[in-house]
């Protein structure tokens, strides 16, 4: 059964930040079966930071502003504890 964790948050990220987050999302034992992976956050230089992740794939680009920033995860078993220490929220 998939489940999803969200979460709207008002912290500015690097590039790097964001990155690394989503790489480490391939670790199932830490975080759990991780499909799917979106979001937009401000970014710490003050653009956008747009990101998609997809095991096997990371896309992190610069786009159009959004009032909050948003994360979503989606997958099986989520370690919803672990992703919030991850992603700073």
């Amino acid at each position: 059964m998939f489940s999803s964790w969200g979460v709207e948050t008002i912290r500015a990220y690097s590039v790097e930040t964001i990155h690394g987050a989503l790489q480490a999302l391939a670790d199932e034992e830490q975080y759990g079966v991780i499909l799917r992976a979106k979001g937009i956050v401000a970014g710490t230089d003050g653009q956008w930071i747009h990101f998609d992740y997809v095991p096997g794939g990371v896309d992190v680009r610069f786009g159009g502003a959004d009032v909050i920033g948003k994360l979503c995860v989606i997958g099986a078993e989520i370690n919803e504890d672990a992703l919030k220490t991850l992603f700073g929220v």
